[in-house]
């Protein structure tokens, strides 16, 4: 291949009196020397002037051009929505011996209106009462005929239980539990409730219908409602030393149980409660419960009755154990009479 001619261009200064000479610069067009001819004929010739129209890659033909994007921008993850299982769901068969009573079934009270009530998986879906004796089916039918109200608008459309929560405002009247008071200023009001119970025999018949009356303790602030609220119990071992010294020594048990207990401790703290449904009349809607004694709910209800209780057992001769503190006894002459407290109930032997 021959040689291409050089190029000389003139540069000529803007001043033509300057003395220096004029500068000549040399350029060359140089093209790569092939190694055999075959790759020559084989290679095309790059030419001078590439065309403007740019080449088009397979990839770009494919696939759309992407729009740019700000690196700055976060593009949140598109959520996937859970996963719902349909496999039917049926009965496991460890629960094919229990019994239960009559409770609604999710998919039953789906289409009743109101809240669901009662458990959300029911056993009473999966067993029947085929395997018990008549006399037991007799009494599962008396204890479930009667439900318990859940509010007091249930218990209210009920003579029966109108006259249970009667019953029970009135003996909390008569022992004092409260005084009806205006609100002094920065006093707060602490709620009640009622709760109902139905008492059964052993034939399942109805003994009587409670309605007991519970504070709401848990609006009780430290400090101010209640200070202590520690009661002790007796120990198991003083249980056991007194069952086996009377056993020894062929002592008589006796066993007590008080009725209504936590309502005899009196309150030293300044506790107002709101009034309880059904209690105030016509023009007391501005009148609260002023409580002097304790009742169902109230944190310091248990510590109040082991400290009236102690008192009026210590008052009769009794000595209180350094021991045990809910151990207590007694020792005149030849007798001697020992009486151990548990809560509410109350164990004494002797001779």
């Amino acid at each position: 291949m021959p040689k291409p001619p050089s190029q000389t261009t003139q540069i000529h200064p803007p001043d033509t009196q300057s003395t220096h000479p004029p500068t000549s610069l040399r350029t060359y067009n140089r093209h790569p020397k092939p190694t055999d001819p075959s790759i020559n004929q084989s290679l095309p010739i790059a030419h001078p002037n590439p065309p403007s129209t740019p080449l088009l890659l397979e990839s770009d033909i494919l696939e759309p051009p992407t729009p740019s994007t700000d690196i700055n921008t976060i593009i949140p993850p598109t959520p996937t929505p859970p996963r719902r299982s349909s496999r039917h769901a049926g009965p496991p068969a460890k629960l094919s011996d229990y019994v239960c009573s009559n409770i609604y079934t999710a998919q039953s009270s789906s289409s009743l209106p109101g809240p669901p009530k009662g458990t959300r998986y029911p056993l009473a879906t999966y067993v029947s009462y085929h395997r018990y004796q008549p006399l037991h089916r007799s009494f599962i039918a008396t204890i479930s005929s009667i439900t318990e109200p859940r509010s007091y608008s249930e218990a209210a459309a009920h003579p029966e239980w109108q006259a249970a929560m009667q019953s029970e405002l009135q003996a909390l009247q008569h022992n004092g539990t409260w005084s009806l008071t205006p609100l002094p200023t920065g006093k707060t009001l602490i709620g009640c409730r009622w709760v109902y119970k139905v008492k059964h025999r052993f034939d399942g018949s109805v003994e009587r219908l409670k309605a007991r009356l519970v504070a709401k303790g848990f609006t009780q602030l430290e400090g101010i409602d209640y200070q202590d609220t520690f009661s002790p119990t007796a120990k198991i071992v003083s249980v056991c030393c007194l069952l086996a010294l009377a056993a020894a020594r062929g002592w008589t048990l006796y066993q007590l149980d008080v009725h209504n207990a936590f309502l005899h401790g009196d309150l030293s703290e300044e506790i107002y409660m709101s009034p309880p449904p059904g209690l105030l009349r016509q023009g007391e809607d501005q009148l609260v419960c002023h409580l002097h004694k304790s009742l169902y709910g109230l944190k310091q209800t248990s510590r109040q009755w082991f400290v009236k209780f102690s008192k009026a057992i210590c008052s009769a001769g009794f000595e209180q154990s350094q021991a045990d503190h809910s151990l207590f006894t007694r020792q005149q002459d030849k007798s001697f009479t020992a009486l151990l407290i548990y809560v509410d109930d109350i164990l004494i032997t002797g001779k």
